[in-house]
């Protein structure tokens, strides 16, 4: 299989999540399905049903991050340098609109548009891959065509 980029933040993120998981719903859910087994005919018992279910989603989950954080690959941004790559901290501005957006480029299961995490298979990050400060780009995005100047990279 192949690494997982990943950012040190990202990957802290997700051990964290595994650690909640494991330690604290897991031994939680193990116990209200004790106590829902306690109330006695499982066939009509909706909270055994409801926690049966949630258990499964936690056990999934638990397994998805295992293999995910085993998989990973670290790359600590501030080792890096020169034109944009994994890792960089770009402030774009839309040609058209004249707004600032800044972003880092990070991997897919770190992404998270609201707080300025772009996922590195996206159009823009792809389209910003190469590039340096000063430079325009052109991207391609399901909303239509965009233009962006980049006005700095940083590798943080």
């Amino acid at each position: 299989m192949d690494k997982i980029p990943m950012t040190r933040r990202g990957f802290d993120v997700l051990d964290a999540e595994l650690k909640q998981l494991k330690t604290v719903e897991r031994p939680a859910i193990i116990k209200d399905i004790a106590e829902a087994r306690a109330h006695g005919d499982l066939s009509e018992n909706a909270e055994y049903h409801a926690a049966r279910e949630k258990q499964g989603f936690i056990e999934g989950r638990i397994k998805e991050l295992e293999g995910t954080l085993s998989l990973a690959d670290v790359i600590d941004p501030s080792k890096l340098s020169g034109s944009i790559k994994f890792g960089a901290t770009v402030t774009l501005v839309d040609e058209e609109t004249d707004e600032e957006k800044t972003y880092q480029i990070v991997g897919e299961v770190e992404s998270n548009i609201e707080l300025g995490l772009l996922n590195i298979r996206s159009p823009l990050a792809r389209a910003l891959i190469g590039k340096d400060e000063g430079d325009s780009v052109e991207v391609v995005t399901p909303g239509g065509r965009r233009d962006y100047e980049i006005l700095s990279v940083r590798y943080l």
